[in-house]
Protein backbone atom coordinates (compact mmCIF):
# COMPACT_ATOMS: atom_id res chain seq x y z
CA UNK A 1 0.00 0.00 0.00
CA UNK A 2 0.91 3.53 -0.56
CA UNK A 3 1.55 4.08 3.19
CA UNK A 4 3.87 1.19 3.42
CA UNK A 5 5.79 2.66 0.73
CA UNK A 6 6.11 6.07 2.45
CA UNK A 7 6.87 4.74 5.97
CA UNK A 8 9.92 3.38 4.50
CA UNK A 9 10.38 6.80 2.81
CA UNK A 10 10.21 8.59 5.80
CA UNK A 11 12.18 6.61 7.68
CA UNK A 12 15.08 7.40 5.18
CA UNK A 13 14.58 10.78 4.97
CA UNK A 14 14.62 10.77 8.80
CA UNK A 15 17.92 9.43 8.98
CA UNK A 16 19.47 11.90 6.05
CA UNK A 17 17.62 14.80 8.09
CA UNK A 18 19.37 13.57 11.39
CA UNK A 19 22.48 13.39 9.73
CA UNK A 20 22.84 17.13 8.31
CA UNK A 21 20.72 18.83 10.63
CA UNK A 22 21.26 17.49 14.52
CA UNK A 23 23.86 19.09 16.03
CA UNK A 24 26.17 16.01 18.19
CA UNK A 25 28.83 17.35 20.51
CA UNK A 26 32.02 15.61 20.85
CA UNK A 27 31.99 12.00 19.30
CA UNK A 28 30.05 10.50 22.15
CA UNK A 29 27.57 7.70 21.23
CA UNK A 30 24.95 8.29 23.61
CA UNK A 31 24.15 11.85 22.83
CA UNK A 32 20.59 10.81 21.72
CA UNK A 33 20.14 12.18 18.14
CA UNK A 34 17.33 15.47 18.89
CA UNK A 35 16.74 18.75 17.72
CA UNK A 36 16.79 21.75 19.94
CA UNK A 37 13.77 22.85 20.71
CA UNK A 38 12.72 25.95 23.65
CA UNK A 39 11.42 25.28 27.04
CA UNK A 40 7.67 23.88 26.73
CA UNK A 41 4.33 24.22 28.81
CA UNK A 42 3.50 20.41 29.26
CA UNK A 43 0.89 21.49 31.89
CA UNK A 44 -2.50 20.85 29.94
CA UNK A 45 -5.58 21.84 30.81
CA UNK A 46 -7.75 18.69 31.59
CA UNK A 47 -11.56 18.43 31.64
CA UNK A 48 -12.39 14.81 31.77
CA UNK A 49 -12.97 13.33 35.19
CA UNK A 50 -10.81 12.70 38.66
CA UNK A 51 -9.78 9.18 36.89
CA UNK A 52 -8.82 10.17 33.59
CA UNK A 53 -7.06 13.33 34.32
CA UNK A 54 -5.02 11.29 36.98
CA UNK A 55 -3.93 8.68 34.74
CA UNK A 56 -2.81 11.46 31.79
CA UNK A 57 -1.04 13.26 34.33
CA UNK A 58 0.86 10.32 35.43
CA UNK A 59 2.10 9.48 31.77
CA UNK A 60 3.04 12.99 31.60
CA UNK A 61 5.26 13.03 34.88
CA UNK A 62 8.69 12.86 33.77
CA UNK A 63 10.33 12.53 37.33
CA UNK A 64 8.70 9.62 37.90
CA UNK A 65 10.39 7.79 34.59
CA UNK A 66 14.04 8.10 34.13
CA UNK A 67 15.74 6.19 31.19
CA UNK A 68 18.96 4.34 31.48
CA UNK A 69 21.19 5.92 29.00
CA UNK A 70 23.32 3.84 28.46
CA UNK A 71 21.10 1.24 29.38
CA UNK A 72 22.75 -1.57 32.34
CA UNK A 73 21.51 -4.64 31.14
CA UNK A 74 23.14 -7.06 34.17
CA UNK A 75 20.84 -9.05 35.68
CA UNK A 76 17.43 -11.20 35.22
CA UNK A 77 14.61 -9.77 33.48
CA UNK A 78 11.06 -11.73 33.24
CA UNK A 79 7.90 -11.51 31.65
CA UNK A 80 5.25 -10.24 33.96
CA UNK A 81 2.19 -12.53 31.79
CA UNK A 82 1.33 -14.31 29.35
CA UNK A 83 2.47 -12.66 26.00
CA UNK A 84 0.52 -13.11 22.74
CA UNK A 85 2.67 -12.59 19.06
CA UNK A 86 1.36 -12.26 15.78
CA UNK A 87 0.70 -15.98 14.66
CA UNK A 88 -0.25 -16.03 17.29
CA UNK A 89 2.11 -17.36 19.65
CA UNK A 90 1.93 -17.34 23.01
CA UNK A 91 4.82 -17.24 25.09
CA UNK A 92 6.67 -16.20 28.70
CA UNK A 93 10.48 -15.63 28.88
CA UNK A 94 13.26 -15.08 30.94
CA UNK A 95 16.39 -13.52 29.90
CA UNK A 96 19.45 -13.10 31.52
CA UNK A 97 22.71 -10.47 31.10
CA UNK A 98 26.37 -11.23 32.55
CA UNK A 99 29.07 -8.56 33.04
CA UNK A 100 31.40 -10.57 30.56
CA UNK A 101 28.57 -9.02 27.82
CA UNK A 102 27.06 -12.86 27.39
CA UNK A 103 23.76 -13.61 27.26
CA UNK A 104 21.10 -16.74 27.66
CA UNK A 105 17.20 -16.17 26.89
CA UNK A 106 15.05 -18.83 27.81
CA UNK A 107 11.78 -18.06 25.38
CA UNK A 108 9.02 -20.81 26.75
CA UNK A 109 5.68 -21.55 24.34
CA UNK A 110 2.10 -22.43 25.07
CA UNK A 111 -0.42 -24.36 22.95
CA UNK A 112 -3.24 -21.89 24.90
CA UNK A 113 -3.62 -17.97 25.53
CA UNK A 114 -3.46 -18.47 29.34
CA UNK A 115 0.60 -19.96 29.07
CA UNK A 116 -0.65 -22.86 31.45
CA UNK A 117 -0.07 -26.10 28.54
CA UNK A 118 3.33 -25.87 27.71
CA UNK A 119 4.68 -26.97 24.00
CA UNK A 120 8.20 -26.39 24.04
CA UNK A 121 11.14 -24.03 25.18
CA UNK A 122 13.53 -22.23 23.75
CA UNK A 123 17.54 -21.78 24.91
CA UNK A 124 19.32 -19.41 23.43
CA UNK A 125 22.89 -18.53 24.26
CA UNK A 126 25.04 -15.67 22.68
CA UNK A 127 27.37 -12.23 22.71
CA UNK A 128 25.43 -8.92 23.55
CA UNK A 129 27.50 -5.52 22.97
CA UNK A 130 25.94 -2.04 23.35
CA UNK A 131 26.67 0.45 19.97
CA UNK A 132 25.60 3.55 20.10
CA UNK A 133 22.33 5.96 20.68
CA UNK A 134 19.41 4.83 17.67
CA UNK A 135 18.89 7.50 14.99
CA UNK A 136 16.04 5.85 14.26
CA UNK A 137 13.93 5.45 17.20
CA UNK A 138 14.41 8.35 19.91
CA UNK A 139 15.41 7.22 23.17
CA UNK A 140 16.25 3.73 22.34
CA UNK A 141 20.11 1.71 22.21
CA UNK A 142 20.91 0.13 19.16
CA UNK A 143 23.68 -3.20 19.75
CA UNK A 144 25.16 -5.88 17.92
CA UNK A 145 24.42 -9.01 19.17
CA UNK A 146 25.63 -12.72 18.02
CA UNK A 147 23.66 -16.02 18.79
CA UNK A 148 26.21 -18.66 19.33
CA UNK A 149 23.81 -21.61 20.39
CA UNK A 150 20.11 -22.30 20.22
CA UNK A 151 18.54 -25.33 21.62
CA UNK A 152 14.56 -26.68 21.99
CA UNK A 153 13.21 -28.95 24.75
CA UNK A 154 9.34 -30.39 23.83
CA UNK A 155 6.87 -30.89 26.38
CA UNK A 156 5.34 -33.68 24.70
CA UNK A 157 5.30 -36.18 21.61
CA UNK A 158 2.57 -34.25 19.71
CA UNK A 159 4.62 -31.01 20.26
CA UNK A 160 7.78 -32.17 19.00
CA UNK A 161 5.48 -34.26 16.28
CA UNK A 162 3.85 -30.63 15.47
CA UNK A 163 7.36 -28.91 15.31
CA UNK A 164 9.26 -31.54 13.62
CA UNK A 165 7.48 -31.08 10.58
CA UNK A 166 7.80 -27.49 10.32
CA UNK A 167 11.42 -27.94 10.73
CA UNK A 168 11.86 -30.73 8.39
CA UNK A 169 11.16 -28.52 5.60
CA UNK A 170 13.88 -26.07 5.77
CA UNK A 171 16.03 -28.51 7.73
CA UNK A 172 15.66 -32.39 6.57
CA UNK A 173 16.36 -35.33 9.03
CA UNK A 174 15.32 -32.98 12.30
CA UNK A 175 15.86 -34.49 15.20
CA UNK A 176 18.82 -36.51 14.43
CA UNK A 177 18.64 -38.98 17.27
CA UNK A 178 15.97 -41.50 16.78
CA UNK A 179 13.11 -39.17 16.92
CA UNK A 180 11.56 -39.97 19.99
CA UNK A 181 10.99 -37.38 22.35
CA UNK A 182 12.35 -37.64 25.39
CA UNK A 183 12.18 -35.56 28.63
CA UNK A 184 14.39 -33.15 29.44
CA UNK A 185 16.42 -33.71 26.33
CA UNK A 186 18.06 -30.66 24.44
CA UNK A 187 17.90 -31.06 20.62
CA UNK A 188 20.20 -28.39 19.40
CA UNK A 189 18.63 -26.00 16.47
CA UNK A 190 21.37 -23.96 15.71
CA UNK A 191 25.23 -23.86 16.62
CA UNK A 192 27.62 -21.03 14.71
CA UNK A 193 30.65 -23.03 15.22
CA UNK A 194 29.18 -26.48 13.71
CA UNK A 195 26.92 -24.51 11.01
CA UNK A 196 24.05 -26.23 12.02
CA UNK A 197 20.85 -24.41 11.64
CA UNK A 198 17.48 -25.27 11.73
CA UNK A 199 15.81 -21.87 12.84
CA UNK A 200 13.77 -21.03 9.77
CA UNK A 201 11.27 -23.45 10.32
CA UNK A 202 10.11 -21.81 13.66
CA UNK A 203 10.41 -18.26 11.99
CA UNK A 204 12.82 -17.90 15.07
CA UNK A 205 14.44 -14.46 15.48
CA UNK A 206 16.86 -12.64 18.09
CA UNK A 207 16.51 -9.70 16.34
CA UNK A 208 14.78 -8.01 18.91
CA UNK A 209 18.10 -7.69 21.51
CA UNK A 210 19.12 -5.25 18.22
CA UNK A 211 16.70 -2.36 20.12
CA UNK A 212 16.61 -1.93 23.53
CA UNK A 213 15.52 0.86 26.08
CA UNK A 214 15.55 0.39 30.30
CA UNK A 215 13.65 2.53 32.18
CA UNK A 216 13.28 3.20 36.04
CA UNK A 217 10.20 4.01 37.58
CA UNK A 218 9.45 5.05 40.95
CA UNK A 219 6.34 3.66 42.04
CA UNK A 220 4.43 4.43 45.49
CA UNK A 221 5.98 3.59 48.92
CA UNK A 222 9.57 4.38 47.14
CA UNK A 223 9.23 0.98 45.25
CA UNK A 224 11.36 0.76 42.38
CA UNK A 225 10.58 -0.99 39.04
CA UNK A 226 13.06 -1.39 36.48
CA UNK A 227 11.73 -2.43 32.80
CA UNK A 228 13.41 -3.32 29.37
CA UNK A 229 11.88 -3.27 26.42
CA UNK A 230 13.26 -4.69 23.45
CA UNK A 231 12.83 -4.55 19.55
CA UNK A 232 9.30 -5.82 18.28
CA UNK A 233 8.43 -8.70 16.73
CA UNK A 234 6.98 -8.41 12.47
CA UNK A 235 3.36 -8.73 12.41
CA UNK A 236 4.34 -10.86 9.25
CA UNK A 237 5.27 -14.27 9.66
CA UNK A 238 7.67 -13.79 6.33
CA UNK A 239 9.30 -10.84 7.12
CA UNK A 240 10.22 -11.64 10.78
CA UNK A 241 13.79 -13.07 10.19
CA UNK A 242 14.97 -10.03 8.18
CA UNK A 243 13.16 -7.37 10.55
CA UNK A 244 15.12 -4.42 11.84
CA UNK A 245 12.70 -3.81 14.85
CA UNK A 246 11.87 0.40 15.03
CA UNK A 247 9.58 -0.14 17.72
CA UNK A 248 9.34 -2.34 21.24
CA UNK A 249 7.21 -5.15 22.60
CA UNK A 250 5.99 -5.70 25.54
CA UNK A 251 8.52 -5.41 28.51
CA UNK A 252 10.26 -7.19 30.59
CA UNK A 253 10.86 -6.56 34.39
CA UNK A 254 13.56 -6.72 36.59
CA UNK A 255 13.23 -9.70 38.79
CA UNK A 256 14.54 -7.54 41.40
CA UNK A 257 12.52 -4.53 41.01
CA UNK A 258 9.18 -5.44 39.89
CA UNK A 259 5.41 -4.51 39.96
CA UNK A 260 3.77 -6.08 43.36
CA UNK A 261 1.75 -8.60 43.19
CA UNK A 262 3.64 -9.98 40.44
CA UNK A 263 2.85 -14.00 40.72
CA UNK A 264 4.15 -14.39 36.99
CA UNK A 265 7.16 -12.87 38.21
CA UNK A 266 8.10 -15.45 41.01
CA UNK A 267 7.18 -18.58 38.74
CA UNK A 268 8.82 -17.49 35.50
CA UNK A 269 12.69 -16.57 37.79
CA UNK A 270 12.04 -20.25 38.92
CA UNK A 271 11.83 -22.31 35.60
CA UNK A 272 14.04 -23.34 33.28
CA UNK A 273 14.24 -24.89 30.16
CA UNK A 274 13.19 -28.13 31.70
CA UNK A 275 10.50 -27.29 34.04
CA UNK A 276 9.05 -24.31 32.04
CA UNK A 277 6.44 -21.89 33.89
CA UNK A 278 2.89 -22.95 34.46
CA UNK A 279 0.76 -19.18 34.51
CA UNK A 280 -1.90 -18.99 37.64
CA UNK A 281 -5.72 -19.46 35.91
CA UNK A 282 -6.75 -15.95 34.97
CA UNK A 283 -10.59 -15.25 35.36
CA UNK A 284 -12.79 -15.67 32.08
CA UNK A 285 -13.67 -12.04 32.61
CA UNK A 286 -16.90 -10.50 29.82
CA UNK A 287 -15.82 -8.42 27.27
CA UNK A 288 -17.38 -4.71 28.27
CA UNK A 289 -16.40 -1.79 26.28
CA UNK A 290 -18.73 0.27 28.07
CA UNK A 291 -16.59 3.51 29.24
CA UNK A 292 -13.71 5.19 28.97
CA UNK A 293 -10.31 3.67 28.30
CA UNK A 294 -6.56 5.57 28.58
CA UNK A 295 -2.94 4.52 27.80
CA UNK A 296 -0.88 3.43 30.80
CA UNK A 297 2.01 4.41 28.85
CA UNK A 298 3.59 6.58 26.54
CA UNK A 299 3.53 4.21 23.28
CA UNK A 300 6.03 3.67 21.03
CA UNK A 301 4.51 2.03 17.12
CA UNK A 302 7.40 0.83 14.45
CA UNK A 303 8.68 3.40 12.21
CA UNK A 304 9.01 5.99 15.19
CA UNK A 305 5.70 6.75 16.52
CA UNK A 306 5.16 8.35 19.85
CA UNK A 307 1.66 8.59 21.56
CA UNK A 308 -0.96 8.04 23.80
CA UNK A 309 -4.56 6.97 22.79
CA UNK A 310 -7.94 7.74 24.67
CA UNK A 311 -11.35 5.41 23.66
CA UNK A 312 -14.83 6.22 24.60
CA UNK A 313 -17.56 3.41 23.85
CA UNK A 314 -21.11 3.45 24.17
CA UNK A 315 -22.30 0.03 24.34
CA UNK A 316 -26.08 0.69 23.81
CA UNK A 317 -25.59 2.60 20.69
CA UNK A 318 -22.78 0.99 19.42
CA UNK A 319 -20.81 3.91 18.18
CA UNK A 320 -16.69 4.60 19.33
CA UNK A 321 -14.62 7.94 19.83
CA UNK A 322 -11.26 7.68 19.82
CA UNK A 323 -8.36 10.35 20.55
CA UNK A 324 -4.58 9.59 19.08
CA UNK A 325 -2.27 12.17 21.12
CA UNK A 326 0.79 12.31 18.54
CA UNK A 327 4.39 13.23 20.35
CA UNK A 328 8.06 14.03 18.92
CA UNK A 329 9.39 12.21 22.32
CA UNK A 330 9.57 9.18 23.97
CA UNK A 331 8.50 10.40 27.10
CA UNK A 332 4.85 12.12 25.14
CA UNK A 333 5.77 15.58 26.37
CA UNK A 334 6.37 17.41 22.81
CA UNK A 335 2.82 17.13 20.99
CA UNK A 336 2.49 17.27 17.30
CA UNK A 337 -0.59 16.52 16.02
CA UNK A 338 -4.02 14.90 17.59
CA UNK A 339 -6.60 12.93 15.65
CA UNK A 340 -9.90 12.56 16.97
CA UNK A 341 -12.04 9.77 15.11
CA UNK A 342 -15.45 8.16 15.32
CA UNK A 343 -17.84 6.11 13.89
CA UNK A 344 -19.92 2.49 15.33
CA UNK A 345 -18.95 -0.81 15.55
CA UNK A 346 -20.06 -4.63 15.72
CA UNK A 347 -19.35 -7.63 18.30
CA UNK A 348 -18.37 -10.65 16.52
CA UNK A 349 -18.03 -13.77 18.19
CA UNK A 350 -15.30 -15.34 20.14
CA UNK A 351 -11.69 -15.45 18.19
CA UNK A 352 -11.25 -19.14 16.33
CA UNK A 353 -7.52 -18.07 16.21
CA UNK A 354 -6.41 -16.23 19.11
CA UNK A 355 -8.21 -17.87 22.66
CA UNK A 356 -9.43 -15.39 24.84
CA UNK A 357 -9.95 -12.57 22.00
CA UNK A 358 -12.94 -11.32 20.38
CA UNK A 359 -13.67 -10.22 17.12
CA UNK A 360 -15.22 -6.77 15.91
CA UNK A 361 -15.50 -4.63 12.96
CA UNK A 362 -14.86 -0.98 12.97
CA UNK A 363 -16.33 1.72 11.13
CA UNK A 364 -14.98 4.92 10.81
CA UNK A 365 -16.79 7.85 9.79
CA UNK A 366 -15.78 10.84 11.01
CA UNK A 367 -12.40 12.55 11.49
CA UNK A 368 -10.35 15.77 12.89
CA UNK A 369 -6.86 16.91 13.11
CA UNK A 370 -5.53 19.31 15.23
CA UNK A 371 -2.22 20.55 14.51
CA UNK A 372 0.06 21.29 17.75
CA UNK A 373 3.19 22.37 16.18
CA UNK A 374 4.51 24.36 13.23
CA UNK A 375 6.01 21.50 11.10
CA UNK A 376 2.68 19.80 11.44
CA UNK A 377 0.97 23.12 9.81
CA UNK A 378 3.48 23.59 7.48
CA UNK A 379 2.81 19.78 6.07
CA UNK A 380 -0.82 20.32 6.15
CA UNK A 381 -1.03 23.45 4.41
CA UNK A 382 0.84 22.28 1.41
CA UNK A 383 -1.90 19.56 0.78
CA UNK A 384 -3.95 19.43 -2.42
CA UNK A 385 -7.23 21.44 -2.57
CA UNK A 386 -10.02 18.73 -1.65
CA UNK A 387 -7.62 16.18 0.00
CA UNK A 388 -7.09 16.96 3.52
CA UNK A 389 -10.05 19.92 4.73
CA UNK A 390 -9.98 23.18 3.70
CA UNK A 391 -6.20 23.66 2.04
CA UNK A 392 -4.26 26.50 3.21
CA UNK A 393 -6.37 27.43 6.12
CA UNK A 394 -4.43 25.27 8.75
CA UNK A 395 -3.58 26.89 12.00
CA UNK A 396 -1.39 26.00 15.03
CA UNK A 397 -4.15 24.91 17.60
CA UNK A 398 -7.06 24.40 15.79
CA UNK A 399 -9.38 21.46 15.04
CA UNK A 400 -10.25 21.00 11.37
CA UNK A 401 -12.81 18.15 9.94
CA UNK A 402 -11.78 15.92 7.17
CA UNK A 403 -15.17 13.97 6.97
CA UNK A 404 -15.93 16.89 3.98
CA UNK A 405 -12.69 15.72 1.68
CA UNK A 406 -13.42 12.05 2.70
CA UNK A 407 -10.30 11.87 4.30
CA UNK A 408 -6.96 13.33 4.72
CA UNK A 409 -4.70 12.14 1.40
CA UNK A 410 -1.61 13.68 3.28
CA UNK A 411 -2.04 11.38 6.28
CA UNK A 412 -3.04 8.06 4.23
CA UNK A 413 -6.41 8.91 5.86
CA UNK A 414 -9.90 7.73 3.88
CA UNK A 415 -13.31 7.68 4.74
CA UNK A 416 -15.10 6.04 5.51
CA UNK A 417 -13.40 2.93 5.89
CA UNK A 418 -13.77 -0.46 7.82
CA UNK A 419 -10.98 -2.09 9.89
CA UNK A 420 -11.47 -6.16 11.05
CA UNK A 421 -10.30 -5.79 15.26
CA UNK A 422 -9.24 -8.22 17.73
CA UNK A 423 -10.21 -7.16 21.26
CA UNK A 424 -10.21 -8.69 25.01
CA UNK A 425 -10.30 -7.83 28.59
CA UNK A 426 -8.20 -8.66 31.86
CA UNK A 427 -7.20 -7.60 35.07
CA UNK A 428 -3.90 -6.16 36.05
CA UNK A 429 -1.74 -6.71 39.12
CA UNK A 430 -4.07 -3.99 41.17
CA UNK A 431 -7.20 -5.60 39.71
CA UNK A 432 -8.28 -3.23 37.29
CA UNK A 433 -9.73 -3.54 33.81
CA UNK A 434 -7.46 -3.32 30.96
CA UNK A 435 -8.72 -3.50 27.21
CA UNK A 436 -5.87 -4.96 24.57
CA UNK A 437 -6.88 -3.93 21.07
CA UNK A 438 -4.88 -5.64 17.97
CA UNK A 439 -1.68 -4.48 16.90
CA UNK A 440 -1.45 -2.60 14.14
CA UNK A 441 0.43 -4.20 10.68
CA UNK A 442 4.09 -3.49 10.91
CA UNK A 443 4.00 -2.22 6.93
CA UNK A 444 1.69 0.21 8.10
CA UNK A 445 -1.16 -1.05 5.98
CA UNK A 446 -4.83 -1.12 7.56
CA UNK A 447 -6.48 -4.47 8.67
CA UNK A 448 -9.31 -3.93 6.27
CA UNK A 449 -9.87 -7.13 5.27
CA UNK A 450 -10.67 -10.41 7.57
CA UNK A 451 -7.89 -12.20 6.14
CA UNK A 452 -6.07 -9.05 8.00
CA UNK A 453 -7.55 -8.78 11.38
CA UNK A 454 -4.65 -8.83 14.06
CA UNK A 455 -3.61 -12.07 15.93
CA UNK A 456 -1.74 -10.25 18.61
CA UNK A 457 -2.43 -6.97 20.76
CA UNK A 458 -1.13 -3.46 21.49
CA UNK A 459 -0.46 -2.02 24.99
CA UNK A 460 -3.33 -2.33 27.36
CA UNK A 461 -5.91 0.18 28.46
CA UNK A 462 -6.51 0.86 31.58
CA UNK A 463 -10.32 2.01 32.51
CA UNK A 464 -10.36 5.35 33.85
CA UNK A 465 -14.35 5.64 33.96
CA UNK A 466 -17.18 3.47 33.43
CA UNK A 467 -19.81 5.90 32.72
CA UNK A 468 -19.49 8.09 29.33
CA UNK A 469 -19.25 12.03 29.34
CA UNK A 470 -18.68 14.40 26.61
CA UNK A 471 -14.43 14.12 26.05
CA UNK A 472 -12.22 17.24 25.94
CA UNK A 473 -8.89 17.32 24.15
CA UNK A 474 -5.85 16.54 26.61
CA UNK A 475 -2.16 17.20 24.58
CA UNK A 476 -3.95 20.40 22.47
CA UNK A 477 -3.76 23.96 24.38
CA UNK A 478 -1.90 25.21 26.96
CA UNK A 479 -3.00 27.39 29.74
CA UNK A 480 -3.79 30.64 28.85
CA UNK A 481 0.04 33.12 29.09
CA UNK A 482 1.97 29.96 28.15
CA UNK A 483 3.85 28.99 25.38
CA UNK A 484 2.39 26.30 23.21
CA UNK A 485 4.18 26.40 20.36
CA UNK A 486 7.23 23.71 19.75
CA UNK A 487 10.30 24.56 16.64
CA UNK A 488 10.35 20.91 15.75
CA UNK A 489 12.11 20.04 12.41
CA UNK A 490 9.61 19.07 9.82
CA UNK A 491 11.66 16.12 8.85
CA UNK A 492 10.80 15.04 12.26
CA UNK A 493 7.00 15.87 12.17
CA UNK A 494 6.66 14.07 8.99
CA UNK A 495 7.80 10.89 10.32
CA UNK A 496 4.86 10.93 12.83
CA UNK A 497 2.30 12.78 10.98
CA UNK A 498 3.04 10.53 7.82
CA UNK A 499 2.53 6.93 9.80
CA UNK A 500 -0.80 7.90 11.37
CA UNK A 501 -2.94 4.65 10.47
CA UNK A 502 0.18 2.75 12.57
CA UNK A 503 -1.92 3.97 15.17
CA UNK A 504 -5.27 3.86 14.35
CA UNK A 505 -7.69 1.41 17.12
Amino acid sequence: MMLAHLAHLVQILSVAWALEVLPISGSKLWDVPSAPHPQVNTTVKLQWEPQCQFQLRHLQDGARITALVPPQLEGNWVSTGCEVRPGPEFLTRFYTFYSNRLFKALQFYYRDGGCREPAYSLTIKGKLRLRQASWITRGATETDHHVNKVGIVFHSQAAMRELAGRINLTCPGFPSRGGRWAPGRVYELYNSKSGRDCRAGLGFSMLELGLLRVEKQQHPQRRLVEELFLGDVHTDWAQRMNYRPTGYQRPLQSAMHHIHPCPACGIIYRSNEHQPPILPRQPDLPLELQGKWVSRECEVRPAVLFLTRYFIFQERSRSWEGYYHHYSDPACRQPTFTVHASGRYVRGPRSAAVPGGTDFVFKVTHAKVTALDRASVLMLNTSEEGTCGEAGSWTLGEEQDITGTQGCASLGITLPHNEYELFKTQLDHKQRPLLFIGERPTDGSSPDRPEKRPTSYQAPLVQCAGTVETAARHGQRSQPGRASMLTATPWATLLGVSLYLLAVL
